[in-house]
């Protein structure tokens, strides 16, 4: 089976190669095609992989291209993880919005709204080479902003390009950690967009185990999600929000910390990295080791700036192993190729899933998976406060698909005036000069 990772060149691929290495099933991956503009990356992630596969005498065989359709041609599956303007522009994103004293997240507020203008038309271009190329060929997303990008290329793939995050998969096991319980035995209840949603039931045996976990402010306590929110605020909504939401309920207290911060998370992610391709390309070290270090400095700064808004400190060491968002991709990947049955929270069209949303609009929910995709499995209606904040920010992700497939720059402008982290239509108008500006990807906008 073939599997084509566009973004071959990306620092988080060889997450998804180690887990290819484990995964012994039948009808595995036997060939890894990469694909990315930057070949110097991707000669530096080779180096990475094939020490990976040193031991492994049935690694899959690892090929490298800079062609997207030499990549696509005749494919099984489609990783994308493409970043349009790299590190640096997730940089510039953090930096503009600050500077107009608003969120500059990379999925979240302005940047993320900045990202996804640059992304789409990428995106769309990817899909309709995908259905050229291999129609056959089921693609799952990896880049942000994923429900946005997924619900982009799901215009011209219908259900057969689903989005993964890995926030969903880190809380239920965090959780259920601090439950006692196996993850494998319960049943997670989550419901919203991707980095908008919540848990709101844990339920084994058919009982719903989460309330007793809701009153134990200890156990909160135990647990990323717990001491990030607290549990009177917990309490309060009557359910464990996903991270991403810190930025929403504590927007000023975000704010203030990332204002405050030497370096924005972007900042900080891009010198990494930086380092990490210049250094390794002009070692002759192991390119393993090196990229091991550069990992673990890379989970231990995650959500810094939230942490010390909440005044929670350092990150746990137990929190510091991914979501398993390769491990998601792959349980993915094996329940439509083997036709093995899984439950998985994805990101796929709404159908009739969550009330309050059209059928086409991409949400990020509980799926049965099988040969024939991901089908969503309906739960309790959102509340009032949690769907009114994913209708908001749902309608900033259609005014992005808007001005990206029409160009049409008063959509752009709508976008970043309405979401619920940029205040002022005179902030938002200033920040779509900046973001125009910077970034000459947005020259389609008129």
């Amino acid at each position: 089976m073939r599997l084509t990772i566009l973004g071959g060149g990306g620092f988080r691929v060889p997450l998804v190669y180690r887990a290819l290495l484990a995964d012994r099933a039948k009808g595995h991956v036997t060939h890894v095609v990469l694909h990315d503009l930057d070949a110097a990356r991707m000669g530096v992630i080779g180096r990475v992989l094939a020490e990976q596969a040193a031991g492994f005498p049935h690694a899959p065989r690892i090929s490298v291209t800079t062609d997207l359709d030499e990549a696509l041609t005749d494919t099984d599956f489609v990783f994308s993880a493409i970043r349009v303007g790299g590190l640096a522009g997730r940089e510039a994103d953090e930096r503009l919005a600050l500077g107009e004293g608003v969120l500059g997240q990379e999925t979240v507020g302005a940047g993320g709204i900045a990202y996804g203008l640059r992304t789409v038309p990428v995106a769309i271009d990817i899909a309709r080479r995908v259905a050229a190329r291999a129609p056959g060929a089921w693609v799952i997303n990896f880049t942000n902003p994923a429900g946005l990008v997924t619900e982009a290329m799901s215009q011209y793939l219908g259900d057969r390009v689903i989005g993964i995050c890995d926030s969903p998969v880190g809380l239920g096991r965090r959780v259920a950690a601090a439950l006692g319980v196996d993850p494998a035995s319960a049943w997670f209840d989550y419901a919203g967009l991707n980095h908008l949603g919540w848990l709101r039931a844990v339920r084994v045996d058919g009982r719903d185990v989460l309330p007793g976990l809701l009153r134990d402010d200890a156990a909160l306590a135990s647990f990323e999600e717990g001491r990030l929110f607290g549990g009177e605020w917990l309490r309060t909504i009557g359910a464990v929000p996903n991270e991403y939401l810190h930025y929403y309920y504590f927007d000023r207290d975000a704010v203030a910390a990332a204002r405050a911060a030497r370096q924005s998370r972007g900042a900080v992610v891009l010198d990494q990295q930086r380092d990490f391709y210049a250094r390794t390309a002009s070692s002759p070290g192991s390119a393993l080791q090196a990229w091991e270090a550069t990992r673990l400095r890379r989970e231990v700064t995650y959500m810094a700036e939230n942490r010390e808004a909440a005044g929670v400190g350092e990150r746990a060491s137990e929190d510091l192993d991914s979501g398993g968002y390769e491990k998601v991709a792959l349980a993915l990947m094996r329940a439509i190729a083997q036709d093995e049955r899984a439950t998985l929270i994805l990101n796929v069209r709404n159908r009739d899933t969550l009330a309050g949303l059209d059928s086409d609009a991409v949400v990020e929910v509980p799926c049965v998976v099988d040969a024939g995709g991901a089908r969503p499995v309906a739960g309790d209606p959102l509340p009032d406060h949690a769907l009114g904040l994913v209708a908001s920010v749902k309608a900033v992700e259609r005014a992005v698909l808007e001005a990206a497939t029409t160009g049409s720059r008063q959509a752009a402008l709508r976008a970043m005036a309405i979401h619920p982290l940029v205040d002022s239509v005179t902030v938002a108008r200033r920040l779509l000069e900046r973001y125009e500006s910077e970034f000459p990807q947005l020259g389609y906008l008129r």
